[in-house]
């Protein structure tokens, strides 16, 4: 009996996972839920000004497809109000989270950029934008994976203006020890969870010897307390002129508000384009999820009446507000269909090189959930 057995105890023992299964792989554990976990979560929506409304519907399309456990309190919001309506402070307050368009905001006069009233209110304290090849999607630089950390409350857009006589206006750079210690910590704890192994300081020290000096000190005194991270800095200029050679020596870069705003943007022309690039805005409290790089949010007339927006970036800053709802499987699927697609090629909108339309994109990424 016992040497009978031995040959099917040695085949066991050899044999794959897939095989002990009845040829079906066996799942690993990847989220353990705590009850009440799955009851579907409310998130605030704010469509935006331009292709907006395009982009969002593209994401409620393919939420219900996946039966995503969200569900939607829109908000009509445009960039010409004064202010944010009360309503959609209270919403994003108790919801914790949204979801939102491009806001145009008017260039010169004009009343205030509501993209930075929601962040000054919420205190969103850090825009996270990622940066990354995609397989399929052609780019000059290969192996780019860059993840911008911009401090989003102060420094040039404190918004701090005034004309002291006619002809001479000032403008107030404002940079506090607590925002730069806190974006650092941010963006340490952001390359330590997600197994980053270097943090770059972007700044202007040479010559802004106090603010940017500030904001140098409090990111030297935070990577002292992360020896297995490395840390470096580099003078903003150079940075950029380093992004367009060799795009790939960046991993995690942190910086203040207005470099942050340029850097993210050129890293995402780098890697693919703005239309492809997730990101959000988050605080201690509250997250608000938007196309990462602003260039472009609100397109123009013609992509608007041809409606071929590019959903793509709105799509995986969704899968990003997926997974900080703990969400993780619902993510993993969202981003896998995106990435398909692209590789694919045969659905793009003209800003990857395609004719496709935004439906055709957005039916395209349904057909490919698992």
């Amino acid at each position: 009996m016992a040497r009978r057995s031995a040959p099917l105890l040695r085949r066991l023992v050899s044999s794959p996972p897939a095989a002990l299964g009845g040829g079906v792989a066996r799942r690993t554990v990847t989220y353990m839920p705590r009850p009440g976990d799955g009851n579907p979560r409310a998130v605030t929506l704010i469509p935006g000004d331009g292709i907006g409304p395009l982009v969002t519907g593209a994401v409620r399309q393919v939420m219900e497809a996946m039966h995503a456990p969200v569900y939607f309190e829109s908000y009509e919001v445009r960039g010409d109000m004064p202010t944010v309506p009360p309503a959609v402070i209270e919403s994003i307050r108790r919801n914790k989270v949204c979801l939102k368009g491009g806001l145009a905001t008017p260039v010169g006069g004009g009343v205030s950029s509501l993209n930075m009233q929601l962040r000054k209110e919420l205190d969103l304290y850090a825009s996270l934008v990622n940066c990354s090849n995609f397989p399929g999607l052609p780019t000059r630089h290969q192996d780019v994976d860059i993840v911008v950390i911009r401090e989003n409350t102060e420094g040039e857009y404190s918004g701090l203006e005034h004309e002291v006589v006619p002809g001479v206006v000032e403008s107030l750079k404002v940079i506090t020890k607590f925002c730069s210690e806190r974006i650092a910590k941010y963006a340490f704890e952001y390359a330590y969870l997600n197994n980053r192994k270097k943090v770059t300081a972007v700044h202007k020290a040479n010559i802004m010897k106090l603010a940017d000096g500030l904001f140098l000190e409090s990111c030297r005194e935070v990577a002292s307390k992360y020896p297995g991270i490395q840390y470096n800095e580099i003078i903003v200029d150079n940075c950029c002129m380093q992004l367009v050679a060799k795009p790939e020596q960046f991993d995690v870069m942190v910086t203040p508000n207005l470099y942050g705003n340029l850097v993210a943007n050129t890293a995402a022309g780098i890697a693919g384009g703005t239309g492809v690039m997730p990101g959000g805005n988050v605080g201690q409290d509250h997250a608000v999820f938007e196309q990462g790089a602003s260039a472009g949010n609100v397109g123009n007339e013609n992509i608007l009446e041809q409606k071929k927006a590019n959903p793509v970036a709105l799509l995986l800053s969704s899968a990003m507000m997926l997974r900080h709802l703990q969400f993780p499987s619902f993510a993993d699927r969202l981003e896998t269909a995106v990435k398909r697609v692209i590789a694919e090629g045969k659905y793009r909108t003209k800003d990857l090189g395609g004719t496709s339309t935004t439906q055709e994109v957005t039916d395209a990424v349904i057909a490919n959930l698992d």
